[in-house]
């Protein structure tokens, strides 16, 4: 038997013994995941689900949502069928019902490693995605930073005036605080590049904020240095009225992002 598996009961393992809904959503029954955990009693095992719907309640859940009341229709002797308790448990409820079971049982012992090896299996797969999508936006922005340059130059800004028409993008959308203040507030070392420590809610602000700063630049027809400093200082303010409007984290608050050469190896 395979350590990252639950004992299988008839050749159908745990994850065979799940169920679908009407509604779409997964379920095990708890007759069924009763012997898989070796529990030979319904009443044995009908206590440690006890234990794991308070345990669910004290991790603010409801157990209501995750160990749904139902009943089951089983054969008897004579070849009859009569109704039983039973439980329409979701993953997080039979992952609560293996932390709760007699731990004396190998197959309690065996369920908790299977369900800590799919919890670090579901993180990693979440960070993973969170990584590539930070990835995938640092490189949208570096494209985008380079587009607003050029606008910026078409509207009349000189170039060693760069500085100020970016910094200017940063004030409005950070309440005042320019780039370097940026970094001394987060922590972020000088020398690195401000937009490699930002998480992927941070350089979508970001993005969004240069894309409109240049199309206000070409829809109003600005070729005026001042103007268009104070153009891309606007936008900037504007993005962020519009995430305090919503509830979002203002982009000052949020904290550096691991550096983003780290996530790229």
């Amino acid at each position: 038997m395979a350590k990252k598996e639950l004992p299988s009961i008839g050749g159908k393992s745990f994850e065979d013994h799940r169920q679908v809904n009407d509604h779409d959503a997964e379920f095990w029954s708890a007759r069924e995941l009763q012997p898989l955990l070796g529990y030979s009693q319904w009443r044995r095992f009908e206590d440690a689900v006890k234990r794991a719907q308070t345990s669910c309640e004290q991790s603010g859940n409801d157990p209501a949502y995750h160990f749904a009341g139902a009943g089951k229709m089983v054969e008897l002797g004579s070849g009859s069928q009569r109704e039983v308790d039973d439980y329409h448990l979701s993953r997080f409820a039979c992952y609560l019902i293996a932390q709760n079971g007699d731990p004396r049982k190998p197959e309690i012992a065996q369920a908790q490693k299977y369900f800590a090896i799919q919890t670090r299996r579901q993180e990693l797969s979440e960070q993973l995605a969170a990584d590539i999508e930070r990835l995938e936006l640092r490189k949208q922005t570096s494209e985008e930073f380079k587009a607003l340059s050029g606008a910026a130059q078409q509207a009349g800004v000189q170039n060693r005036m760069f500085g100020i028409f970016h910094d200017a993008g940063y004030k409005g959308l950070y309440g005042g605080l320019g780039n370097e203040h940026i970094k001394a507030r987060k922590g972020v070392p000088a020398k690195e590049q401000l937009m490699d420590r930002m998480n992927a809610t941070e350089l979508a602000a970001n993005q969004f904020r240069m894309t409109q700063t240049r199309d206000k630049l070409a829809r109003e027809g600005i070729r005026d240095q001042q103007q268009a400093i104070r153009a891309h200082e606007q936008v900037g303010q504007e993005v962020r009225a519009a995430i305090e409007r919503i509830g979002g984290e203002r982009p000052e608050n949020i904290p550096a992002a691991q550096p983003i050469k780290d996530v790229e190896k």
